[in-house]
């Protein structure tokens, strides 16, 4: 159940930072938070991650609602195994998948409003939900990098004592 609660909490800040930014600031106002480097930046975003698949709202409501039900499936498979790095990266995904999917879904569009600039490189702005998404599947990768490791280690072991 703590998993669904942290997807819960980074669902409401999600939507609470969206709600602020969308009725506080009009779109393209920006706030320097770090110099020029950090920005808070009221954009809208119609399509996926770095703008790509523009208007594509209907497909990205039919892919989220499958994924959230493979992970809250996948989330009680699970939910005795004791895997609590894999739990904490599927409720970051979960509640970052229904935060967009709940702005796609109401007005067809995601509030975006972290930018980011290397020198004169901008990065595509983003917000709560894609960070809690990306950081999440990112843990879901580490997971499984050391579930790897921790095979191949117990498979030696078990290969040493054979012999």
């Amino acid at each position: 159940m703590i998993y669904f609660l942290i997807a819960l909490v980074m669902f409401l800040i999600d939507q609470g930072t969206k709600y602020l930014i969308a009725t506080q600031l009009v779109i393209g106002e920006q706030i320097p938070v770090i110099g020029n480097f950090f920005l808070i930046t009221s954009s809208r975003n119609r399509g996926a991650a770095f703008g790509i698949l523009q208007e594509q709202r209907w497909f990205f409501i039919v892919i989220t609602l499958i994924v959230v039900v493979g992970i809250i499936w996948y989330m009680q498979r699970i939910k005795h195994t004791g895997k609590k790095m894999l739990s904490i990266a599927l409720s970051l995904v979960l509640g970052g998948a229904v935060g967009n999917f709940l702005d796609r879904a109401v007005s067809g569009e995601v509030v975006d409003f972290l930018q980011f600039n290397f020198g004169t490189y901008t990065f595509p702005i983003f917000n709560v939900a894609d960070s809690c998404i990306v950081i999440g599947v990112i843990m879901i990768v580490l997971d499984s990098l050391l579930e790897v490791r921790k095979e191949k280690q117990s498979t030696g072991q078990e290969h040493e004592e054979q012999l």
